[in-house]
């Protein structure tokens, strides 16, 4: 009983908490000033954090490299949920690349623009070359880049093969990928498929008996060792595969 009623009274503050959060991050994401500046990015990331808090997510960063992470990066990772959205952000200083339609959720799509995140129409081949350039211009600004190979939320599983933007990217400017395994131990209530929205995954979030989030970091890639982008993507999905076999078989 007294459990219970501790955990709904951390459920219930750090719910008041993002709401008031949401609301200040959206007001100040109007101010031009502020829009794209380290300041409101700084506050993106505790945002991002006081997110996770607030849906009782229990997110655990496992660093597996075992030499530092490079100053500039790009971070890819596998995308079975619609946590990654802000568990990524919340553990790594990365602009994320997200589907243009992000930009319309209501309240959050405003502080997710003003953040600097990339955004991108899958079904506009024109938007998709344009979004090369526009990660090379972010990387090129010093700053670090997120994005999801498979070229969307697919599933707890890897079925796709990787995309090859990010690989593209990374010949082109000699930035290293950093990859980032992501396995959640209640796979069914992480694992964003139809016909759920997204309202829906958050209170399968809030309700699952097991709210671990593991999230592995492993040593960055260097793109020196490739001289094609196609290669280059089925050699680190290959990766990918063993990693899944490891923690999800």
């Amino acid at each position: 009983m007294i459990q219970a009623l501790g955990k709904l009274i951390y459920f219930i503050v750090n719910s008041v908490e993002l709401a008031v959060f949401t609301l200040f991050m959206n007001g100040l994401g109007r101010l031009r000033g502020l829009r794209d500046s380290r300041v409101y990015f700084t506050l993106f990331r505790f945002w991002c954090r006081s997110f996770v808090r607030a849906l009782g997510v229990d997110l655990r960063l496992h660093q597996k490299n075992i030499s530092a992470l490079p100053e500039r990066y790009i971070l890819i990772a596998n995308h079975p949920s619609a946590l990654e959205d802000v568990g990524i952000p919340a553990l790594f200083p990365v602009h994320s690349v997200a589907k243009v339609q992000v930009k319309d959720w209501w309240l959050v799509g405003r502080i997710t623009e003003a953040s600097g995140n990339l955004y991108v129409d899958r079904e506009d081949p024109d938007s998709r070359r344009a979004i090369i350039d526009k990660m090379i211009a972010t990387l090129d600004h010093g700053k670090n880049i997120a994005l999801y190979p498979e070229g969307g939320c697919t599933g707890r599983r890897i079925t796709r093969d990787f995309k090859s933007g990010a690989f593209d990217v990374s010949l082109q400017t000699g930035v290293s990928i950093v990859p980032v395994f992501i396995h959640y131990e209640s796979q069914e209530d992480f694992e964003w498929q139809d016909p759920y929205t997204l309202v829906d995954k958050m209170w399968h979030f809030i309700r699952t008996q097991n709210h671990r989030a593991n999230y592995y970091v492993f040593d960055a890639i260097d793109p020196a060792d490739f001289d094609d982008k196609l290669a280059y993507a089925a050699h680190v999905r290959k990766m990918y595969l063993q990693w899944q076999e490891k923690y999800l078989e």
